[in-house]
């Protein structure tokens, strides 16, 4: 993993609908779009809605995870998203999980080597 110019911002978003999470998602980003030259990584785990309200232009790369618990699941999929992301040098990240049953343990996770190096986690936005 090359070396990053700091930790990036994380953010955890979950929701009781994909609509809401994706909506809480894009008001985060419209508030605090990334800089010139730079961009803003989503993952959000499930499929899409329908219609999303996360732009779709330069400045947000967005990943979809096929629907699952990213920690029961391993973390497989979830690390390997995660880690191609993170070489991409994004500005913030924000994590949009399905269920709030293991948020505790996703966070821990992601506090644990490499991570604990390369991601500054924010408070979980609940939507």
């Amino acid at each position: 993993m090359p070396e990053l110019l700091g930790r990036v911002a994380t953010t955890l978003v979950t929701g009781a609908s994909p609509v809401a999470r994706e909506a809480a998602i894009a008001g985060l980003l419209e508030a605090q779009p990334a800089a010139p030259d730079r961009f803003n990584a989503v993952i959000l785990e499930g499929l899409a809605s329908g219609s999303s309200s996360i732009p779709t232009d330069s400045s947000v790369r967005l990943v979809r995870l096929a629907a699952g618990c990213v920690c029961c699941t391993g973390n497989l999929v979830l690390r390997v998203t995660l880690n191609r992301l993170l070489r991409q040098g994004p500005e913030r990240l924000f994590i949009g999980v399905a269920s709030s049953e293991h948020l505790d343990q996703l966070r821990s996770w992601l506090q644990e080597a490499p991570y604990d190096q390369l991601l500054a986690l924010n408070p979980t936005v609940c939507a």
